[in-house]
């Protein structure tokens, strides 16, 4: 019942930044909590950040913790995530996705977009 689309992501250097975006369609955007999960050529999906249905509650990866920020606008639909102090082993495709509650699982998201490409090089 929601569609997902990303966007933003692209090439930059270590140190740089990006903000990804997250469409949402549908009218029960707000009734979702939303994540971010990548993953890299070889290896499995990993969680990356999670937010809340009203955007209280915030988690993330001790990988990108300090790094990444996770917000969402429910009036747009869209939630974000901006990625600061970029290093080349972020480099993976990031995947928006829509859970019941917020969890740093997988397998918790009923509804997953496309993913966009995120390269970072040294």
């Amino acid at each position: 019942q929601v569609q997902l689309v990303e966007s933003g992501g692209g090439l930059v250097q270590a140190g740089g930044s990006l903000r990804l975006s997250c469409a949402a369609s549908g009218r029960t955007f707000s009734t979702y909590a939303m994540g971010w999960f990548r993953q890299a050529p070889g290896k499995e999906r990993e969680f990356v950040a999670a937010i809340g249905r009203n955007g209280g509650d915030t988690y993330y990866a001790d990988s990108v913790k300090g790094r990444f920020t996770i917000s969402r606008d429910n009036a747009k639909n869209t939630v974000y995530l901006q990625m600061n102090s970029l290093k080349p082993e972020d480099t993976a495709v990031y995947y928006c996705a829509a859970a019941q509650v917020a969890a740093p699982v997988s397998h918790e998201y009923d509804y997953w977009g496309q993913g966009t490409q995120v390269t970072v090089s040294s």
